[in-house]
């Protein structure tokens, strides 16, 4: 597509950006309703982030996503957070309002959530959760499952600590679980959520014993590289529904892109295969 110079310019900001997936699956929908725009990948250097983020109206961006590591210097640099990123704590999405001032938003809580409802139609949370990683990721997944009305959230953590802070400043039916005691705390569970890196490539795989886990249960891991983890490759063996964490990306995208191309975009099979195929 052949941009005017009205084009609308968004793009997603880190260090390194590279393997960032989100120009191409942002490319797909410009593409897919002929929207005069374009999204870009940013390499900024962490020590330039929040002076690139704060040139963001003045170079005539839209808006942008954020990722590693500038999530907390987007915090920083906007001029309004909204309330669900003030609760997890992390930005990962800028929008330039119209006159010129930045809001910081969080989309990673809806991508979650959605992703788990269009994978696992028949998941309710009638049952406890048991949430593994306390990091931002953790944190994301928390309040989404807080908000979808689970009646507790347990958090296993290595630093049991940092999972202590979590529950502290997050609030409601949430309960710390030892790193040791992580396979009894899926007794009784209806949900199980890998946010830590553990069983992505290149790492070694997550340490758990899925036997006290009902067999109903839905494991989920965040990590989509590779698509299948052992986690979840385990969970399918004993016949636990299972859910990827691709839709989590393709979904956090659609409230982003509708604010920056005025478009409410669909997460399609036909896009899931488009985004695959730039592996």
């Amino acid at each position: 597509m052949i941009l005017s110079g009205k084009a609308c310019v968004a793009g997603v900001m880190g260090w390194p950006v590279g393997h960032s997936r989100s120009p191409r699956l942002h490319g797909f929908w410009l593409e897919r309703h002929g929207i005069d725009g374009a999204y870009v990948p940013l390499a900024v250097p962490p020590d330039r982030a929040e002076q690139a983020i704060r040139a963001l109206p003045a170079l005539g961006f839209r808006g942008c996503n954020v990722t590693v590591p500038h999530k907390e210097a987007a915090l920083r640099a906007v001029d309004a957070v909204d309330p669900l990123a003030a609760r997890i704590g992390a930005v990962n999405t800028i929008v330039v309002r119209p006159d010129g001032t930045l809001e910081g938003r969080n989309t990673d809580a809806f991508g979650f959530i959605a992703n788990l409802r269009e994978h696992a139609p028949g998941w309710a949370l009638g049952s406890p959760a048991l949430v593994i990683g306390a990091g931002g990721a953790a944190r994301a997944v928390v309040v989404a499952l807080l908000d979808a009305g689970a009646p507790v959230v347990r958090v296993a953590n290595r630093t049991r600590e940092r999972a202590a802070e979590l529950a502290a400043s997050l609030g409601g039916p949430i309960e710390v679980v030892d790193w040791a005691e992580r396979s009894d705390a899926l007794a009784g569970a209806g949900l199980l959520v890998n946010t830590t890196t553990l069983g992505m490539a290149g790492q070694p795989a997550l340490d758990i014993d899925l036997s006290p886990l009902p067999p109903t249960a839905v494991v989920t891991d965040i990590v989509y590289t590779p698509l299948l983890t052992p986690l979840l490759a385990a969970a399918a063996r004993r016949g636990n529904p299972v859910v990827d964490g691709l839709g989590m990306l393709l979904h956090q995208a659609r409230p982003g892109f509708a604010a920056w191309f005025g478009v409410e975009p669909e997460v399609t099979p036909e896009l899931r295969r488009f985004v695959l195929d730039g592996r």
